[in-house]
């Protein structure tokens, strides 16, 4: 029982706080996507306003938002 109480307790955990630990006041509105090379830019970590380049290809990426409901912006 001991292994799988651990095990329910990781995944509850896992699951408790979307945030997992970063700063609350920080709250992330969505991301920046190039969808020809599936990177993702959180907009947390982007610089400036504008819209930041592809790091593969260097295009400049779409701002997406995420889902209210969710705070993710997968």
């Amino acid at each position: 029982m001991g292994v799988l109480t651990t095990i329910t307790e990781l995944l509850r955990a896992s699951t408790q706080n979307p945030t997992r630990g970063e700063d609350p006041t920080r709250e992330s509105t969505g991301a920046y996507w190039c969808h020809d090379c599936d990177e993702r830019v959180l907009d947390l970590d982007a610089e400036g306003d504008a819209a930041p380049p592809c790091p593969s290809c260097g295009d400049e990426m779409t701002f997406e938002r995420s889902a209210a409901s969710t705070g993710c912006a997968c």
